[in-house]
């Protein structure tokens, strides 16, 4: 299911070319318009129909704020094309702590991503198929481990298999967009099936309105999740990679804006009516069929519900809803390589897998969105609330760290810093127009992150608040770990390893065929003083080893310690201490024979005792553990199989 490895001189022809690599990392943000509508309409139909007025305006205002923040991660990728992005960003320029909360901000939106994702995706199929219902989770945990498998086969066989329904889904939502437009110019406005469905409104004051006209916009603004992916996967992309970057998040950042629009128009043009409770719809049987999708609803009226462009927009935007998973399959595995080449996270996360992806970081990813789907029952509305806070967050910070980049860039091109160091010097007019255009992405990308705040906090986005905080200390309590064990294991001149003697041991339970090669190996390695030792816990054993050992003759001196407490290691340890204190400072090997089995039922039969032994006597000062395999006829299974190998095996250096 994964492919043959890949070796590491093949990963320039797996480099993503633009048309490749706008499904790869721009599925996310080209998906959000599919229910970032949806979302808006919804919230400001909690105020009533009228309400709806409001739509042309927060649809403006969510289009502003996203041709703003493209532009500003043109600047972005241009500044800082090593891939960190928002993280490298927010810790170059604003300091360890800022990068950190960026990059949790980063792995939970992460994570957010494909838990939405997947639930719109699944949202749609049902929508077209409302007998699929009662399998929401499991459709829902079903999908999220296959786009891992398509993933862990590597980047240029995702963007393969993804790049077909991406490209339907724009060419299908972009006709649909077109017809409905048409047919209302020409006096035939299509019509949605909930645009005769009425809802009870509350009366609201005036702050209660602007702040339902606020929560609306900033779940409108989930159309923006997903722009930073690109500045993220800059490393990616075929030469040159910053322009070839640039014009995918450019041509990713029109089409989100023509579809959202379009989308946004329909929507008030066909009169749908999308309720965050459905039986808040007067007229509408709630009991016992799904809520169609906002998307579903314009599909159907502009070609009708039975026909084959329906069905065809429908399956296209479930693939892209479920394919937008993938931005975070590709952006959260290179954060965490970044992040472990940085000592902010375990140094697995920055291990290719066999077909040169991070494979680590896309099971993690994988893993932790299975289990939010199944807490939240694959609920989208329940999940959207806990979405794009993250998002904002890194915005706001990236915008800040690349004013501030600006700033230094244009305060060193006054002193002429750069010129005397050596490198490239910015251009006046660039620095200008950079600093122009993230302070405006600053000043609104922060804004926007306090509306979000309000208007989300107590409905459920208080968990990512708690989220991020707990994430930032475990990274920076991996960063003070590593940088510790650096100090500590630092070389130095004072630090002198030396040894006045060399003594050998073989653990002995038994006179049996185990220990005679483990003796075999101690005497060919020709030690100073060479001893087999066997630990009695009672006195029969001991008796019989002794007898063994002189009826075959042995010639290596065989040493009985007793234990009356029935234990083994700690015998061992005292007997070194001892010899160590009447020898001096000898190298000791101890010799432990151990058991190669085939079935992993096995292993629970075999070595218990040794690997206790051998992780107690690993704490002792001057002592080696060799281990020398005994090969049961099981291990045949293991070392004479023809299958082929797991993931991972052929580089971990087994045998297959």
């Amino acid at each position: 299911m994964i492919g043959d490895p890949l070796a590491s001189s093949d990963g320039d022809d797996h480099l993503l070319r633009k048309r490749m690599a706008l499904p790869i990392f721009a599925s996310d943000a080209l998906s959000s318009v599919a229910y970032a509508p949806q979302e808006l309409v919804m919230i400001l139909l909690i105020g009533g129909i009228s309400f709806l007025s409001f739509t042309p305006w927060v649809a403006a205002a969510v289009v502003v704020l996203l041709v703003v923040v493209v532009l500003s991660y043109r600047q972005l990728i241009k500044a800082y094309p090593s891939g960190g992005g928002d993280y490298e960003v927010a810790r170059k320029n604003l300091g360890e702590i800022p990068g950190v909360v960026v990059a949790s901000a980063l792995l939970v939106d992460y994570i957010l991503t494909v838990a939405v994702s997947v639930a719109s995706g699944v949202d749609n199929i049902i929508s077209a198929l409302p007998v699929l219902h009662p399998w929401r989770v499991e459709l829902a945990v079903g999908f999220v481990i296959l786009i891992i498998l398509v993933n862990l086969r590597g980047v240029r066989e995702a963007s393969r298999a993804f790049a077909l329904p991406t490209y339907i889904f724009i060419g299908s939502v972009a006709l649909m967009i077109v017809v409905g437009v048409v047919r209302w110019i020409a006096g035939d406005a299509p019509v949605a099936s909930s645009a005769g469905y009425t809802v009870e409104a509350d009366s609201l004051g005036q702050a209660a309105v602007i702040l339902l006209v606020l929560r609306a916009f900033s779940s409108g603004c989930s159309a923006l999740t997903g722009v930073e992916a690109i500045s993220n996967g800059v490393p990616a992309f075929r030469r040159p990679k910053v322009r070839n970057a640039q014009v995918t998040l450019t041509v990713m950042g029109l089409t989100s804006v023509l579809l959202f629009s379009g989308l946004t128009l329909l929507a008030l043009v066909t009169g749908v009516h999308y309720a965050e409770n459905p039986c808040d719809l007067i007229g509408f049987d709630c009991a016992d069929q799904p809520q169609p999708s906002l998307m579903a609803q314009i599909a159907a009226a502009t070609f009708g519900g039975g026909s084959v462009l329906f069905f065809v927009i429908q399956a296209a935007t479930a693939c892209v809803l479920l394919l937008a998973a993938n931005t975070a399959f590709n952006g959260f595995p290179l954060l965490g390589a970044a992040l472990a080449r940085d000592g902010y996270a375990p140094k697995a996360l920055n291990t290719r897998g066999d077909r040169l992806v991070f494979s680590n970081g896309m099971i993690i990813l994988g893993a932790a969105a299975i289990l939010v789907l199944v807490v939240s029952q694959a609920n989208l509305t329940t999940l959207i609330q806990l979405y794009i806070i993250g998002v904002f967050v890194s915005f706001s910070l990236g915008q800040l760290g690349m004013v501030r980049h600006w700033l230094r860039e244009l305060a060193s091109l006054r002193r002429g810093d750069a010129v005397q160091a050596g490198r490239p010097v910015a251009d006046r007019r660039d620095i200008l127009s950079g600093l122009v255009i993230n302070s405006l992405g600053a000043a609104l990308t922060a804004a926007v992150f306090l509306i979000v705040t309000v208007t989300k906090f107590t409905h459920g986005a208080w968990l990512v608040f708690l989220a991020i905080p707990i994430l930032s200390l475990l990274m920076v309590g991996v960063s003070r770990y590593y940088r510790d064990v650096e100090q500590e294991i630092a070389f130095d001149d004072d630090t002198h390893f030396g040894a006045s003697g060399d003594l050998a041991i073989v653990l002995v339970g038994r006179l049996q065929k185990p220990a005679a090669k483990a003796l075999d190996y101690a005497v060919a390695a020709r030690h100073d003083r060479t001893i087999a030792l066997h630990v009695a816990a009672t006195a029969e054993s001991g008796h019989e080893v002794q007898e063994e050992w002189t009826a075959h003759g042995m010639t290596v001196p065989l040493v009985i310690l007793e234990s009356p407490y029935r234990t083994y290691a700690t015998p061992i340890v005292e007997f070194i201490q001892k010899y160590r204190e009447k020898h001096g400072a000898t190298l000791v090997t101890v010799y432990l024979p151990q058991y190669i089995v085939g079935h992993w039922w096995e292993s629970l039969l075999h070595n218990r005792r040794s690997r206790r032994i051998a992780a107690q006597l690993m704490l002792v000062h001057g002592v080696t553990i060799a281990l020398v395999p005994w090969l049961l006829d099981s291990s045949e299974l293991i070392y004479g199989r023809r299958s082929r190998p797991l993931p991972g095996q052929q580089r971990a250096g087994e045998r297959v």
